[in-house]
């Protein structure tokens, strides 16, 4: 893992170990199933074991770390069929959220899409897994928080926790960054143009090609 050294420490050490420990995962340094160090975590990060603690409880409730007893902490697992699971329900809340999203899109929201999708697209350029994800996720967002559905939007942020650390799998490959970059770049020209309903179908072959391409990593395991 990286020195974290370089970046401004947020205002609390649970912060700044809750943000370190989570881009670890998002960016693939801390894979599916490892084991979570925590002695050695702590020593990196030059905090005690408490802040470091807290902040595993809070990834625990998230998904992204599971707690075994006499074993500690891992970064969380997903079968198949759970993968599958959470994008299907993904699929069915994020249609809903892109059409009521769709009725309040004006200026300032596009702006946000494309400087998020600006941002995706340095991120690939430089092959930066970590950045990427943390873009792609802005870009998401922006869209669904238009809606004005803060529940709604509270739900798909639950899901897309529960996969975090499985997309820096995704785009850990040039080719599927370059997809991403691409079907971004679709789904704008459909809400630019006032077409929600083909951006929600750009939308579903979007999370179609993730999962099959993580179906396939997850095969060869």
């Amino acid at each position: 893992m990286t020195s974290p050294t370089h970046r401004r420490r947020p205002p609390t050490a649970q912060q700044f170990v809750l943000a370190e420990v989570r881009r670890a995962i998002t960016s693939g340094q801390l894979e599916p199933g490892a084991p979570i160090r925590q002695e050695a975590l702590a020593e990196q990060f030059g905090v005690s074991r408490l802040p470091l603690r807290e902040a595993l409880k809070s990834l625990e409730a998230e998904g992204l770390v599971v707690h075994e007893a006499h074993r500690g902490y891992f970064v969380a697992e997903l079968s198949l069929a759970d993968l599958r699971e959470v994008y299907r329900i993904r699929q069915l809340l994020e249609a809903e959220a892109v059409r009521q999203a769709s009725e309040h899109l004006d200026g300032p929201a596009l702006a946000a899409l494309e400087a998020a999708q600006h941002e995706v697209e340095q991120a690939a350029a430089a092959g930066d897994v970590s950045a990427m994800t943390a873009a792609n996720r802005r870009f998401h967002f922006a869209l669904y928080a238009t809606a004005g559905m803060p529940r709604l939007a509270r739900l798909i942020t639950t899901l897309w926790d529960a996969t975090d650390a499985y997309r820096s799998l995704y785009y850990g490959e040039p080719a599927n960054r370059e997809h991403v970059v691409q079907e971004h770049r679709t789904i704008l020209d459909a809400l630019r143009g006032g077409d929600p309903e083909r951006a929600v179908r750009l939308l579903d072959e979007h999370r179609s090609h993730a999962v099959a391409a993580l179906e396939s990593v997850l095969h060869q395991d």
